[in-house]
């Protein structure tokens, strides 16, 4: 069993999280959201992606928030890919880690990637080694790994198939990705044990959504089984435009305030609130985060109340 001294919480918000949303936030504003959450004490922030600008144009700046990021800071930060190009042009700007990203449907991956899943994979050893000659670290991440909009239920052995295949050899983590929210806690259990077996020298992230409410539930069952990361976006904001029924991914602030990890402090969860209110405000987005709302309540007794 994980404890929450042994995992990693990665925000996505200004990846999975801007995905479905109809505002643009300038760069600018983006350095701005990646240091206001390591000031905070997230440990890792996923800020942009490769993907085509045309088809997620939220996405459109990722180059130039790289190049305005500090090395020292970039170490913190992650970005998506798909193909042996985009870690080219990632690195290029200064990116030292990445997710490549495929899914486990091969009819979603042909939705959200444009190819097969197989010649995702095929592409998989090039990628680690344009990420090595980079010097940079690669995971893989598998979407659709518990239900696909298009197939419905996907069998754990393709997860384990993907992950045990030796095309993959070099990453250093796997992500495994309840795109839609249909999960539950014992379903999500019971594949990341799997994974941890048959992958014991990788860390294991999960990214869970919050679409049937399951988001905080499914996260302490990942760490149970043996996770060492979990994914979270301010406010509950993001799901997949590709992918039919998907919603808000797991809220950041919902994660923290019941898995405590040692850094936050109530002073820097307010901070996190106010960050994710400010935010989803920008973009005229809902505040899907339960937490957020608590904080914000007339119990001024407890400490994680914000008095103003």
């Amino acid at each position: 069993m994980n404890t929450t001294n042994d995992f990693r919480l990665r925000d996505v918000t200004l990846r999975d999280g801007l995905q479905l949303t109809g505002g643009m936030l300038s760069t600018e504003r983006k350095a701005g959201i990646v240091r206001s959450l390591l000031a905070a004490g997230v440990p890792a922030v996923e800020i942009g992606s490769m993907a085509r600008p045309d088809l997620v144009p939220s996405m459109a700046n990722t180059l130039e928030l790289i190049s305005v990021l500090t090395a020292e800071e970039l170490e913190k930060c992650w970005i998506w890919v798909a193909t042996p190009r985009h870690v080219e042009r990632a690195a290029a700007a200064g990116a030292v880690n990445m997710q490549y990203c495929l899914s486990v449907s091969d009819a979603h991956n042909q939705a959200n990637i444009g190819r097969s899943r197989e010649a995702s994979m095929a592409a998989l050893p090039q990628t680690l080694e344009h990420a090595r000659e980079a010097g940079a670290t690669l995971q893989l991440c598998l979407a659709t790994s518990f239900t696909c909009p298009f197939e419905g239920d996907i069998d754990p052995d393709r997860v384990l198939k993907l992950v045990e295949d030796p095309r993959g050899e070099g990453v250093s983590d796997v992500v495994i990705c309840d795109t839609l929210g249909h999960a539950v806690p014992d379903q999500v259990n019971a594949l990341i044990r799997e994974v941890r077996a048959a992958v014991p020298d990788l860390g294991v992230v999960f990214h869970g959504h919050d679409t049937w409410g399951m988001g905080v539930a499914n996260a302490i069952a990942a760490l149970d089984a043996g996770a060492t990361t979990i994914d979270g976006a301010l406010g509950g904001l993001g799901g997949c435009p590709f992918a039919p029924g998907a919603s808000g991914n797991t809220s950041t602030e919902d994660l923290l305030f019941g898995l405590r990890p040692d850094w936050l402090n109530p002073e820097n969860f307010a901070d996190l609130v106010r960050l994710g209110e400010s935010i989803t405000s920008e973009l005229q987005e809902d505040n899907r985060s339960k937490s957020a709302m608590g904080a914000r309540s007339k119990a001024a007794t407890f400490q994680w109340v914000i008095s103003s």
